[in-house]
């Protein structure tokens, strides 16, 4: 990649930061990415998909496979700490996890791809909304526009913080844990701060349920029987001194490996909860909410992507284990022969959601120039 064309992504980048938008409400993002990818004349280009969701399709000369590559258009509801001139213009959000890098690169492939169609098959950029809640990958799949851009192979990125910048992580199997935000709502009987013997309280309950759903899941090792609940929220009634409370809420996020190990967690966290309650005298409601199910990379796309990162001068380090966070990409590998794979964002970068988290511009000719290999040696 010359400076020159740097400077042009690196520009569009800094445009995209400014202008940050939560998952689900992401109309400038997406307007600006589709009259980018306007001026590289796709044969198609759809919008709305699952949302705002953008595609843009290049049609190769002869019959082939459908290859999606994929990235994330939403931001965070996190207030950026920045000095930059391409701050965030929108207060209380801010691109603290990178997507506005993401979609650079993968915005490069149009140019490359406008100028030289693929060989054969279809090549689909795919800009995808609302990642950061889980709605969005899910989304464009039920959305019946996807049909007409279905891949047969799915790949996307994503940056990781303490790799060296444009070094590159891949694994085999499981690439990203399953994870679901639980949220338990208790309710009893309020009373007078006098007479509390006269109401239900559920603060017996919470102090039971707060080390028992831990105790359910501790972390440990990434293996198959990997368990972590973390607790993330409680409220006991309202803040005041004369009244006795009647309801309370715990809100708590699971996290495994694989589906099979949530499905288990989940029914003993919801045992725990009826259980408690039941025996306080409260009613209890659950639900369920930012629903993650485990990424896993496919084999054979992950042999894909070893060989466009020894061809793009970025050969990946095979690890065995997956990312703790989250991705809802792997909603494409139910339908695709699927696999994502990390891009170093800098040893010293800080760590993803962080405040003061800023996507170094000098890694988007590593991740543009593995995708492009990628779609060079399936559709030539």
């Amino acid at each position: 990649m010359t400076p020159e064309r740097l400077a042009q992504l690196t520009q569009l980048r800094h445009a995209l930061h400014q202008i940050p938008e939560v998952s689900g409400a992401e109309e400038k993002t997406a307007v600006m990415v589709a009259d980018y990818l306007r001026q590289h004349q796709p044969d198609q280009l759809l919008t709305g998909l699952g949302g705002h969701g953008v595609a843009a399709v290049y049609e190769g000369r002869a019959d082939g496979s459908t290859v999606l590559i994929r990235c994330e258009l939403d931001g965070l509801p996190i207030e950026e700490l920045s000095d930059q001139p391409y701050r965030s213009t929108h207060a209380g959000r801010g691109h603290l996890c990178g997507h506005d890098g993401h979609m650079t690169m993968v915005a490069a492939l149009a140019e490359q791809l406008a100028a030289q169609r693929p060989a054969k098959g279809r090549a689909v950029l795919l800009f995808q909304p609302a990642e950061e809640t889980g709605k969005g990958a899910a989304a464009v799949i039920a959305d019946p526009a996807f049909t007409q851009i279905a891949p047969d192979y799915a790949f996307s990125l994503h940056n990781l913080p303490g790799l060296p910048a444009g070094q590159v992580a891949l694994c085999s199997g499981p690439a990203n844990c399953a994870s679901r935000g639980m949220r338990i709502k208790l309710t009893g009987k309020t009373s007078h701060a006098a007479v509390p013997q006269d109401g239900v309280s559920p603060a017996g309950a919470i102090a039971r349920l707060l080390p028992g759903l831990v105790a359910l899941g501790s972390g440990g090792d990434l293996g198959p029987e990997f368990a972590l609940v973390t607790l993330t929220h409680a409220k006991l009634g309202e803040a005041t001194f004369g009244i006795a409370p009647g309801q309370a809420e715990v809100w708590a996020t699971l996290r495994t490996v694989t589906d099979a190990r949530m499905e288990q967690l989940i029914a003993a966290a919801t045992a725990l909860a009826e259980q408690v309650c039941a025996s306080e005298g409260l009613g209890v409601s659950i639900e369920f909410d930012d629903v993650f199910d485990a990424c896993t990379n496919h084999p054979e796309a992950v042999e894909i992507l070893q060989d466009a990162c020894s061809a793009a001068g970025h050969p990946a380090q095979m690890r065995d284990y997956p990312q703790r966070w989250s991705e809802d990409f792997g909603q494409f590998g139910k339908h695709a022969k699927a696999a994502m794979f990390w891009l170093g964002s800098g040893e010293t970068q800080p760590q993803l959601h962080n405040p003061d988290f800023d996507f170094p511009d000098a890694a988007i000719p590593a991740g543009a120039g593995i995708f492009l290999h990628t779609l060079r040696n399936l559709l030539g």
